[in-house]
């Protein structure tokens, strides 16, 4: 199915700003949606407004609201060039070991810096860079081709996330919610643990986007990227590092979030053919529109009780998961 790409932007920021809108004004105590609306409006014409609602507003949601919107454009982000430097549909930062990397030195880091939240984003950082260095360089035991790649990440996702299980089992305090942070969520999202991880997730979008067009080169084959002058092994190690960065930064604020790095980027491609720094755009967009609606449906669907945002992504992506492995086998039996 082919959608004209002017459409593609169109709808995915319509979506956008309706679903920050909600965000941002849509409550179940303390502020509900109509008593935002006029804070915002009070807040624009310079009155004066009660300190809660200005707590409520710019201390808590506009936060969580920058969060979700920078979380679920890295991790589709993330997703979309796995996908693309290993010419696999199945790839993301959960599926190759980016996210359990991460979250397990995000974990350790608690335990040994538990009063650092720049001790927790560096872990993270660390962690996810560990994670993709030992997939490549079992990669490259194993002969550096697309399917060990995977069959590593798997293998390096298996042991990072039993390593989490164990901090959680030795040391639970360190985790207020195991299950929240096994399945991603933004509850007590602050400006403060933002300040180290939002800077990394940016840069490291300009980086990849400054990389695309040699990125584009990987969907001709290695063979074809040489003969055109392109260093494939530079380009897919650097690609890769990239994406495990600002995965890695986006696990750091929301956890083991999964799913979301590849569901968008698939989502995407369903849409149209276009190029890789045109895809980069439009994850940036969807992703976040993606996640902002996961987000609202784990603080509004079940009041008084958020459940973790993770778990409506997972139950999204589980299926579709199914439904690309399904698919590949009948393109590969046609």
């Amino acid at each position: 199915m082919k959608v004209e790409r002017k459409f593609l932007y169109l709808l995915g920021l319509i979506l956008f700003f309706l679903l920050a809108f909600f965000s941002l004004l849509a409550g179940t105590k303390g502020l509900v949606f109509f008593d935002g609306l006029k804070t915002i409006l009070d807040l624009i014409k310079g009155r004066e407004i009660p300190i809660s609602s200005k707590i409520i507003l710019l201390k808590i949601r506009l936060p969580r609201f920058i969060a979700v919107v920078f979380c679920g454009a890295s991790l589709s982000v993330s997703g979309l060039i796995l996908q693309t430097s290993l010419n696999n549909s199945l790839a993301s930062p959960g599926m190759i070991g980016i996210n359990s990397g991460a979250g397990f030195l995000v974990l350790l880091s608690s335990i040994l810096f538990p009063y650092s939240l720049h001790a927790r984003s560096l872990g993270a950082l660390i962690g996810s860079l560990i994670a993709v260095f030992i997939v490549y360089f079992i990669g490259i035991k194993a002969g550096l081709s697309k399917t060990s790649l995977i069959l590593a990440g798997l293998a390096v996702s298996s042991l990072m996330s039993a390593g989490i299980d164990v901090l959680i089992t030795l040391y639970p305090e360190i985790v207020v919610d195991k299950v929240a942070f096994n399945l991603g969520g933004f509850q007590n999202i602050s400006f403060t643990s933002l300040y180290f991880t939002l800077p990394l997730m940016v840069i490291g979008i300009v980086l990849l986007f400054l990389l695309s067009d040699g990125i584009d080169l990987f969907t001709l084959g290695d063979e074809a990227a040489y003969g055109l002058g392109l260093n494939v092994r530079l380009y897919r190690l650097a690609s890769i590092l990239i994406s495990g960065l600002i995965a890695g930064s986006a696990v750091c604020i929301c956890g083991l979030l999964g799913f979301v790095g590849l569901i968008i980027p698939n989502f995407i491609r369903l849409l149209g053919k276009n190029n890789t720094r045109q895809n980069i755009i439009l994850c940036l967009i969807f992703g976040s529109d993606f996640l902002m609606l996961c987000d609202l449906a784990a603080r509004l669907l079940f009041y008084p009780y958020e459940l973790p945002v993770g778990l409506f992504s997972s139950c999204l992506g589980s299926p579709f998961f199914i439904w690309i492995l399904i698919s590949r086998k009948k393109r590969l039996a046609v």
